[in-house]
């Protein structure tokens, strides 16, 4: 149960609230009748954003940054099943989640598609773009993970953490690397510092917080998938091999201190037509370097728009 806790925080990176009723843009239903919410705005190329979580809603990444793209692109956001305020389901397997931004596609009649991708949604938008590269104009993968806690990433992490806490780095044995980092997240929280494998500045987290406060939603796609790891097996895989076989633009935007997925992890990918942007800064880009993320994202767009 500690683990899970520790997962909540460094994947959720909000506060959780209760799901009540309120007004949604728009909606439509799934083919295995599942409502799912989305809001579009903005004018120029259709760009569908893939919130990360795993079962994060949009409302963040919209009204903390992800907003000023509106002026040069139509953004489709998008509340994935059993996330935000979309319905729930028994299906949160990888498969659905790719066939819901495919349902979503052709319930706008659009033909071709940016996807923007952050953080763990970076699994369910690579595996659209290969499932569909018809449809996908280009990739643009924001701070993401294509293999969820893998251990390069959890050794950085504490790593960093023990350098918080002034305390020295050990050698850790593999398949003890999550309880490691389990218990150093806790003493992190204790001395009221456990977010800064996100962001530098409490005042990000505060800004996040209060967003989502306004904004309701559920979590049982994130609850599914990191509570019940047998059951969804495919999130935990590896599956950086599979982008050498992807053949889409794909702009990666990295943070060169996002502690959150790891500032190296991105290296990993093999996209054959891929770009990478780096930017200084931590795991919420969109928000604390929302200039260069925006113009970065906007120059990618134009380049391969049609």
């Amino acid at each position: 149960m500690k683990n899970i806790c520790l997962l909540l925080f460094l994947f959720f990176a909000v506060t959780v609230v209760s799901a009540q009723k309120g007004n949604m843009e728009r909606s439509f239903e799934t083919s295995d009748h599942v409502r799912i919410n989305y809001k579009v705005s903005g004018k120029g190329e259709a760009c569908i954003y893939v919130p990360g979580g795993p079962g994060q809603g949009y409302p963040s990444f919209e009204l903390l940054g992800g907003s000023s793209l509106e002026k040069n692109m139509k953004m489709i956001y998008m509340d994935q099943r059993g996330s935000g305020q979309s319905g729930t389901s028994d299906n949160y397997h990888l498969e659905a989640m790719v066939q819901d931004i495919e349902e979503l596609r052709q319930h706008l009649k659009l033909d071709q598609v940016f996807l923007l991708a952050h953080s763990f949604g970076g699994i369910i938008a690579t595996h659209y773009a290969k499932k569909y590269p018809q449809h996908t104009k280009g990739l643009i993968l924001a701070n993401i993970t294509l293999h969820f806690l893998n251990n390069e990433s959890l050794k950085e992490q504490i790593e960093y953490g023990n350098s918080l806490l002034q305390q020295p780095n050990k050698t850790v044995p593999e398949d003890s690397l999550s309880a490691e980092l389990s218990k150093i997240s806790a003493a992190l929280r204790k001395k009221r510092i456990g977010y800064k494998f996100l962001t530098e500045d409490i005042e990000t987290i505060k800004q996040t917080d209060k967003i989502d406060s306004l904004h309701p939603r559920i979590i049982d796609f994130g609850m599914a998938v990191i509570s019940k790891p047998k059951d969804y097996p495919e999130y935990y895989m590896d599956h950086a091999p599979f982008t050498k076989d992807i053949h889409v633009p794909v702009l990666i935007i990295t943070g060169k201190n996002d502690k959150a997925v790891g500032t190296q992890h991105y290296k990993t990918f093999q996209f054959p037509d891929q770009k990478v942007a780096s930017i200084d800064g931590g795991h919420l880009l969109y928000y604390e370097k929302n200039k260069e993320f925006t113009n970065a994202v906007l120059s990618f767009v134009r380049k391969h728009k049609k």
